[in-house]
């Protein structure tokens, strides 16, 4: 422990600090705590969390605010585009659909009249070899006409006569005569049986003895 002597002046205190200057650090001490005269962040501060100025909102785009009249006629009329087409193409199967129903009935239609005409055209057959044998008698000619009008309204066709140029798709020749000078095609001179059919169907091919030409 030091001793101080009587009448050796004392230590002058250091003078009091001004309150508004920066305290003074000891250089040991600012190593310590690092550089204070380093400043550089403050610029980030003021650029990121100080308050802006109007003049600072010069640069700044204002969003563009939507339409919104403008969006819901857009949207409606996208939207009836969109139910136009779909009744459109709606409205094109259902016609498509009708014309296939419509087919398919009158296949249908067709096919049970082929079904139910096809016995009876033996029938007529043998009412055809009656009347080549003679007239028939009132009551058996009343029935025979009826029944060829009835079958006729059907839509049951005869076909095939002599002279007929010979066709194999309506023809089928039993036979050949050989030539004959008064015909310029293959024709049926000769019909054994008649041939019927129902719109474009044969129901059966007319039976014919045909002769060709001369000199074929």
């Amino acid at each position: 422990m030091t001793t101080r002597r009587t009448g050796e002046p004392q230590d002058a205190a250091p003078p009091p600090q001004d309150p508004t200057e920066d305290p003074v650090v000891p250089p040991e001490q600012r190593a310590g705590v690092g550089d204070l005269t380093d400043i550089s962040g403050v610029d980030n501060f003021i650029e990121e969390g100080a308050p802006l100025e109007p003049s600072d909102l010069d640069d700044v785009d204002a969003p563009a605010v939507p339409d919104d009249d403008g969006a819901i006629l857009a949207a409606s009329q996208q939207a009836l585009a969109e139910r136009t087409a779909d009744l459109q193409r709606l409205q094109a199967e259902y016609l498509n659909y009708k014309r296939r129903v419509e087919r398919d009935r009158e296949l249908v239609r067709e096919n049970a009249t082929f079904a139910a005409l096809a016995p009876i055209v033996d029938v007529l057959d043998t009412i055809d070899r009656a009347r080549e044998h003679g007239e028939l008698d009132a009551g058996f000619a009343a029935v025979a006409e009826q029944l060829e009008r009835v079958v006729a309204s059907a839509g049951l066709v005869k076909f095939g006569e002599p002279g007929d140029a010979f066709d194999p798709n309506l023809h089928e020749a039993l036979s050949h005569m050989g030539e004959d000078p008064d015909v310029e095609v293959t024709t049926s001179k000769v019909i054994a049986k008649a041939g019927y059919r129902i719109g474009d169907r044969v129901v059966r091919a007319a039976q014919v003895v045909v002769v060709d030409p001369a000199g074929s």
